[in-house]
């Protein structure tokens, strides 16, 4: 009986861990749609600059809150980040459109994007 209670103990534990499912793209699509910064001002600068883009998978943009996509654009190092927003890139405009952005907001408007949080 103590046999059974630890191995049915082990499976609920690995029940329990289990790894969550990646989202699908419609997911990610939807809750892009949904996110603001909680910061007001912030959320204020993604409206008026980021959202437009970032908030639409048709734009390209990599959505807000979607992580696999933010991946390999916070690979490259902040500095380089932050010079691609600033400079423009891709079919992003320098500064992302946000003439009233200063550099900490830039970073924490892709902090915001690349996790959703």
């Amino acid at each position: 009986m103590a046999r059974f209670a630890m191995i049915a103990g082990l499976l609920f534990l690995a029940a329990c861990s289990a790894p969550t499912p990646a989202p699908t793209a419609q997911e990610i699509i939807a809750r892009a749609a949904t996110l603001a910064p909680s910061d007001a001002r912030l959320a204020d600068l993604y409206a008026q600059s980021c959202q437009a883009c970032h908030a639409h998978a048709e734009s390209g943009a990599p959505l807000t809150g979607d992580v696999a996509a933010w991946k390999p654009r916070l690979a490259k190092g902040k500095p380089t980040l932050l010079q691609n927003v600033v400079g423009g890139i891709g079919g992003m405009p320098a500064g992302g459109q946000c003439f009233a952005c200063s550099a900490a907001d830039h970073e924490a408007l892709i902090l915001f994007m690349s996790t959703g949080t």
